[in-house]
């Protein structure tokens, strides 16, 4: 009934509070299906607790502002998702506050309202060994820094694949 991406978002995002692959892994499937507005709100939660988690409270009050902006919009489709959107809005303005206060990262919950969904998304977490709703492991450098830690040959060697291909395409053109 929901899309595997979006299953594996929210056991990144309750499992191990992995934000980095909450954003990989929907970014991914926002660009290749119907680039439904609703799946940017969601990535957006995601960075902008990975940036808060980082001290990054500039990036984080943008990002969770405009997730909540997108949200707010998007109540029948968040609904459909078997979110509470009521109660999402409560939590990121929640989260929001805390952010402009400068208050230190505290790890959130997005109210699954669709108990299928909900034991579908427990049960991947126990598959994979991880504690539903576990708060983060702040002294886990990797979790924190991922974006700067990670091995990122492919992504390199894609990138350079397909700057060859349009050299090989403008060369061609002439």
């Amino acid at each position: 009934m929901y899309p595997k991406a979006y299953i594996d978002y929210l056991v990144y995002f309750h499992g191990d509070r992995d934000y980095f692959e909450c954003h990989e892994v929907l970014e991914e499937y926002w660009k290749q299906t119907d680039n439904d507005i609703v799946w940017v709100g969601f990535i957006q939660i995601a960075v902008g607790l990975y940036h808060h988690r980082r001290g990054n409270f500039k990036g984080a009050q943008k990002m969770i502002a405009n997730a909540i902006a997108i949200l707010e919009a998007q109540k029948d489709t968040v609904e459909k998702l078997g979110i509470n959107q009521k109660t999402l809005l409560t939590t990121l303005q929640t989260q929001l506050n805390a952010i402009i206060a400068n208050e230190p990262y505290i790890s959130i919950n997005l109210p699954i309202q669709d108990e299928s969904l909900l034991t579908t998304c427990k049960n991947a977490c126990n598959e994979k060994d991880l504690t539903w709703e576990k708060n983060s492991d702040l002294t886990n450098n990797f979790l924190i820094n991922k974006h700067t830690l990670r091995d990122r040959t492919e992504v390199i060697k894609e990138r350079a694949n397909q700057l060859a291909k349009r050299k090989k395409k403008n060369r061609g053109s002439f």
